[in-house]
């Protein structure tokens, strides 16, 4: 199956012949850095390999389109709980630029007490079961294919099924997994020895396919009263994971630390988490670092998210990151939107790219203020591991409530999270090997009673899964009720018929959100704007997001709802895209019939980069083409434009309005168009407006013969003139 780009992908084709799929490779794979390249007309320092096929910035069509893709894994994570919308979200990132495609929970759910089969969507979230990953893993070949870069897939290996889960995971070649036994402990309440236990399993069997381990020693400081206190643990618990995994087998490129920053403006961010990174990234030289925006402080804010997750892209290049995680700015939100995932992972592209090269202008300074914060840290957590140490051990430090607790070690607050060594869940699940005990499969973690002859224990069995996938028994979805085929059978009519819905979750959810301004204090601002929303017909409507722009005078409200109706591509009229002709036509054209114009920008508008860009022969505009023109400025009145093009005998005439208070791009329209006509001139000249809220409607509606508006060039206007100027001979003949 090879992908089209013009077309969307086909959900029953990867799922077609599924039980017969084994992944294509098994294991982590970094970017391509290229130590310096040029792309476009820029000399770049920190970049990979380019995208074979992508989608640039928004402003990428000032520089010839470039997309320039920094030098870490990009992740984003997905939580639509449904795989078939999973894999859909997962094209549109990989396109964008990520090549880490996580999978999060929908319901907090990453912890499962045992291996299911045939789980529906309702599970959370996660895919979990060996059809939902097996798709998964299917559908990103095709789509790493396209976008010409490997994609690596990620998700949880915890909860007391986690060896199960590492098996199904290795298996079926998911590329990356959280693994981290004091999770389990601290925020599960598994049994502190049998999450260790399983740890140890789980680890191996990674470590057996080359899988990247990541860590969630973050949680601490996302579930700490005062984060910004728990920075010595942090370095703690990164430790005691660390050298576990070193011991069980994972090699050292292959363990990443989840480093997440324990502060967020408007505390003094910059100042707090810089000694933290750097004390980081000297006490654990030689892992990977897995960088990621503190969930912590996402409120319901965009832009409050969005300056944040900035601000921690700046820590990241200022020290290191592996791999750059970009949390979803609508975390705060409840609906996981498309769109989010796609702006945060070019949130993360755009600023790697416009600190590209950084370090070699700037440095951090080797004394001062930041070092000795730095070894302040750092001797604080050696003196937290050895009262650990003193005190019994780890598994007595957690019964006695040392992690967690948001005083900033050697202070205590008495908060921090207790487990008790006999309780949790599994607990007295523990039991030793007998001594003749034999596993006949790869990848055994601790003792195993092979015989003296036998070198691999499978050879026993003739190969477990592992070696041999021939042998994986594949379960389909048990479920008839809720499973996959129905789900898509309900909405086939919007995926490969003529039905088109908005959508911000599933496929044609019909999810829509609105932004309003109301002048009115907050209480009252949010019943009325539910009141809009249900005079709008939008079912379901709730606030997701409230911000007070002054307690008397206003507030911001954006509400999201569902549409219940569709509409029928087919009924729609979609207007021609006209190509622009060719440069030597146009000049052909112009050097057998002279154009002159008058240009300006009207009103009392003083821009003029984009009238510049349309005219000036620096910019590609329509003067190379020997087009003449009159420019006569900013802030040009109507009349003054008018008069100027009788003087010059003006063929057209080519107005700029970007300014829009009170609709005064079409009123200016308008009076250009009647002024022309009052002075008998309209039928003589061809009139074309442009600005960023013009459009060719609008400006017909205001008796324009043609508008542009953003991503308009030079050759665009030319065209439209000289195909006007040839149907007027035409015409005329």
């Amino acid at each position: 199956m090879k992908l089209n780009p013009a077309e969307k992908i086909d959900i029953e084709a990867v799922l077609d012949n599924l039980e017969n799929y084994r992944p294509r490779r098994k294991g982590w794979t970094w970017r391509k850095v290229v130590p310096e390249q040029k792309i476009g007309d820029f000399t770049y320092f920190d970049t990979s390999k380019n995208l074979l096929n992508n989608v640039p910035l928004p402003a990428s069509r000032s520089f010839n389109g470039i997309d320039p893709q920094p030098e870490p894994v990009i992740t984003t994570e997905i939580a639509s709980g449904r795989f078939e919308d999973d894999i859909r979200r997962m094209r549109m990132a990989a396109w964008h630029g990520a090549d880490h495609l996580m999978v999060i929970r929908t319901a907090g759910q990453s912890h499962f007490d045992g291996l299911i089969e045939g789980t529906p969507e309702g599970v959370g979230g996660i895919p979990i079961t060996r059809k939902q990953i097996r798709a998964t893993r299917k559908a990103l070949d095709y789509i790493e294919d396209e976008v010409g870069r490997p994609l690596n897939f990620h998700s949880y290996v915890s909860g007391v099924a986690g060896p199960e889960i590492a098996v199904l995971f290795a298996e079926e070649g998911v590329n990356g997994a959280h693994q981290d036994p004091q999770y389990n402990v601290l925020y599960r309440n598994v049994n502190m020895y049998r999450s260790f236990v399983d740890a140890a399993v789980a680890k191996k069997l990674m470590a057996g396919v080359d899988m990247l381990q990541i860590d969630g020693a973050h949680n601490a400081n996302a579930t700490a009263r005062k984060a910004w206190n728990v920075m010595p643990e942090l370095f703690v618990q990164h430790a005691i994971n660390s050298l576990f995994s070193l011991k069980v087998g994972i090699p050292k490129d292959k363990i990443a630390l989840s480093t997440v920053p324990p502060a967020a403006a408007p505390a003094p961010d910059l100042r707090m988490n810089l000694p933290y990174a750097v004390a980081l990234r000297e006490l654990f030289a030689g892992f990977r670092f897995r960088a990621q925006q503190n969930t912590k402080y996402i409120e319901s804010s965009v832009r409050e998210a969005t300056v944040t997750h900035t601000m921690n892209l700046l820590l990241s290049k200022l020290t290191s990151a592996d791999i750059q995680s970009t949390i979803t700015p609508d975390e705060g939100r409840n609906v996981p939107w498309h769109y989010y995932n796609i702006q945060a992972v070019d949130t993360a592209k755009q600023a790697f790219a416009a600190m590209d090269g950084m370090q070699e202008m700037i440095e951090l300074k080797k004394d001062g203020s930041l070092k000795e914060e730095a070894r302040e840290l750092k001797e604080r957590s050696i003196l937290f591991l050895q009262e650990i140490i003193d005190n019994g051990g780890y598994f007595q430090a957690v019964a006695d409530g040392f992690f967690v607790d948001s005083g900033r070690y050697p202070e205590r607050n008495g908060d921090g999270i207790s487990r008790e060594m006999d309780g949790g869940v599994a607990a007295s699940s523990i039991v030793p090997r007998d001594d003749d005990y034999l596993a006949p499969v790869c990848d055994h973690f601790g003792y195993n009673n092979l015989p003296e002859e036998i070198d691999k224990p499978c050879d026993l069995i003739d190969g477990c899964t592992l070696d041999k996938p021939e042998k994986i028994t594949y379960i389909d979805e048990l479920d008839q009720e809720d499973n996959v085929e129905k789900r898509l059978a309900e909405n086939r009519p919007y995926r490969k018929g003529n039905l088109l819905k908005p959508e911000v979750e599933w496929s044609a959810d019909g999810w829509v959100n609105t932004t309003l301004f109301l002048a009115a204090s907050e209480d009252v601002a949010e019943v009325a704007a539910l009141k809009i929303a249900e005079k709008m017909n939008l079912k379901n409507a709730e606030v997701i997001h409230k911000e007070v722009m002054h307690p008397a005078e206003g507030t911001l409200v954006e509400v999201k709802g569902r549409v219940d109706f569709a509409i029928d591509i087919e009924n729609l009229e979609i207007p021609e895209k006209k190509e622009a002709l060719p440069d030597d036509q146009l000049r052909e054209y112009v050097d057998n019939n002279p154009i002159n114009i008058v240009a300006a920008t009207v009103g009392n508008d003083e821009h003029s980069v984009g009238m510049r860009e349309i005219i000036d022969i620096k910019h590609g505009g329509i003067e190379k083409y020997g087009i003449k023109v009159t420019y006569l400025g900013t802030s040009v009145p109507i009349k003054k434009v008018v008069d100027a093009a009788i003087e010059v005998n003006a063929d057209a005439v080519l107005i700029s309005t970007i300014i829009t208070h009170n609709d005064i791009h079409r009123t200016n329209m308008k009076k250009l168009h009647d002024l022309c006509v009052e002075k008998g001139i309209r039928d003589k000249l061809i009139l074309i407006a442009g600005g960023t809220q013009v459009n060719n409607d609008i400006a017909i509606a205001s008796g324009m013969d043609a508008g542009f508006g953003r991503g308009t060039h030079g050759n665009d206007v030319a065209t439209f003139i000289v195909e006007q100027k040839k149907k007027e001979t035409k015409e005329e003949g």
